[in-house]
């Protein structure tokens, strides 16, 4: 992890998560995508967060096909944005809550293909807005959005990961524990 100013315990929480399951469980040592992770959980923890997006005339878009039509409409760094919120949108449904993906329905094959269908344009989303260079120092580098995209199946199972310990109490394993405390 990199070296931040104060954060909530919110925070340090799921940043301890974060860099035990992805840096010890999977072997994944990226510490600029690992934080982005971690700040992934803490937006889309606040429910308006998730609905961001919205339309030239203010209305929140709701589902990833209203989001692509908008990004499609939209140039410079508003398209980049909108991008950027697609992949994340996607990855925080695909990668925590994926049954949510896969309600019951008519047959298996539908509910797949959301699940799938979240991951593709989530691939998709992250790899045009690493194409796409940021007006503001404070964005993701594009380097970060391109290993999301290229990395985004490993990054969902990271993020299950996750969910299962935050279920599980967060610290079952030792290595976790001693992150949060400290």
């Amino acid at each position: 992890m990199t070296a931040r100013p104060e954060r909530s315990a919110m925070h340090r929480y799921f940043a301890g998560l974060a860099e035990a399951t992805f840096q010890t469980q999977l072997g994944v040592v990226d510490p600029r995508m690992i934080d982005y992770l971690s700040d992934l959980l803490i937006r889309f923890a606040r429910n308006d967060t998730i609905h961001s997006v919205r339309s030239v005339n203010g209305q929140p878009l709701l589902s990833v096909s209203e989001m692509v039509s908008e990004a499609a409409e939209r140039l410079g760094d508003a398209k980049r944005k909108i991008h950027q919120h697609i992949g994340d949108f996607t990855l925080f449904w695909a990668g925590v809550y994926p049954e949510a993906l896969r309600r019951p329905s008519e047959s298996q094959d539908a509910r797949y293909d959301q699940f799938e269908s979240y991951c593709t344009h989530g691939r998709r989303a992250y790899r045009i807005a690493s194409c796409l260079d940021p007006t503001q120092s404070s964005d993701p580098e594009p380097v970060v959005l391109e290993r999301l995209s290229e990395q985004f199946d490993l990054c969902c199972y990271g993020l299950r990961e996750i969910r299962r310990q935050w279920e599980e109490g967060g610290d079952s394993d030792s290595a976790t524990g001693t992150i949060l405390l400290n």
